[in-house]
C-alpha cells in the first residue's frame, strides 16, 4: 500500500468506530504490559492504550505516519521504529503484540508472513499474547472487479481491485472524486485464511488460544466476514 503524506494525514483523522471495543479487549490482554503494535500507523489504537498507562512501542514501514504520530503529545515515551513486521528491533519482551485493520496482510508472501510470526514469538514475554485482526477472504470475486466504498455529497470514492487467487494477492486503488479533484491511492495485500494463520503461528511456537469475530467478542461462525485472533506460547 502506499503510505505517503496524504495517506498519512487521511489515517490521522480515520476511525472504523471500534476503538473503543478494541481499546478495551486490547487493554484487558495486555495486563499491566508492555504492549507492542505493529503497523502503529498513526497511533489510532496506540494513543487511547497509552492513554490508559499502558507502555506502548510501536513499528511501522510508513515513514509518514511515524512522523505524525510522534508530534503526538501521547506518544512521549513510545519507541518507535521505521521497518517492517518481519524484523523487531527491541529489547523489551512484551505482554501484548498486535495487529490491526488487516495490516498483516501488507506482507505480501507467506514466508515474510511466517518470519514475522517468529519475530513475535522472540518478543512475547512468557505469559504474553499475540493478537491479529484480518478479514475472512471469502467471496472474492476472482480476475478484475469495481466496487463503492463511500459516496457522500463532496464526492465519492470506488474501489477498483485485480484479484489473483492463486497466489491470494489483492492489488488495486482506492479511488476519491470529489470537487476538489481526484486521488488515488494504490493497496496490494497478500491475504490468508485463519486455518494458514494458525499454521504459521504452530511453526512459530504459538497456539490460538481465543478467535472472536469482532472487537467486541462476537462468535466467530463460518459466515463471519472478519476475525480477531488471539495466539499465545505452545
Amino acid at each position: 500500500m502506499s503510505f505517503d503524506e496524504d495517506a498519512a494525514a487521511w489515517y490521522a483523522t480515520a476511525t472504523r468506530g471500534d476503538e473503543a471495543p478494541a481499546t478495551e479487549l486490547l487493554a484487558g490482554l495486555a495486563g499491566d504490559g508492555p504492549v507492542l503494535e505493529l503497523a502503529i500507523g498513526t497511533g489510532r489504537l496506540a494513543l487511547p492504550l497509552a492513554a490508559r498507562g499502558l507502555h506502548v512501542d510501536g513499528i511501522d514501514v510508513a515513514a509518514p505516519m511515524l512522523d505524525r504520530l510522534r508530534a503526538h503529545p501521547g506518544a512521549a515515551g513510545m519507541h518507535l521504529v521505521h521497518g517492517d513486521m518481519t524484523e523487531l528491533p527491541f529489547e523489551e519482551r512484551y505482554r501484548l503484540v498486535f495487529v490491526a485493520w488487516n495490516s498483516f496482510f501488507n506482507l505480501l508472501t507467506q514466508d515474510a508472513q511466517v518470519r514475522c510470526f517468529e519475530s513475535v514469538a522472540e518478543r512475547l514475554a512468557d505469559d504474553g499474547v499475540f493478537a491479529l485482526e484480518c478479514f475472512v477472504p471469502r467471496d472474492i470475486p476472482v480476475g478484475g472487479y469495481v466496487e463503492p466504498d463511500a459516496v457522500e455529497l463532496g464526492g465519492a470514492q470506488i474501489g477498483v481491485w485485480k484479484h489473483d487467487p492463486v497466489a491470494q494477492v489483492i492489488e488495486g486503488q482506492h479511488i476519491w472524486m470529489g470537487t476538489g479533484g481526484i486521488t488515488v491511492n494504490p493497496i496490494v495485500q497478500r491475504y490468508a485464511w485463519p486455518a494458514e494463520l494458525d499454521l504459521m503461528a504452530r511453526l512459530a511456537g504459538l497456539r490460538l488460544v481465543e478467535r472472536w469475530e469482532d472487537w467486541e467478542r462476537r462468535t466467530f461462525t463460518g459466515s463471519s466476514k472478519s476475525h480477531v485472533s488471539v495466539y499465545s506460547r505452545a
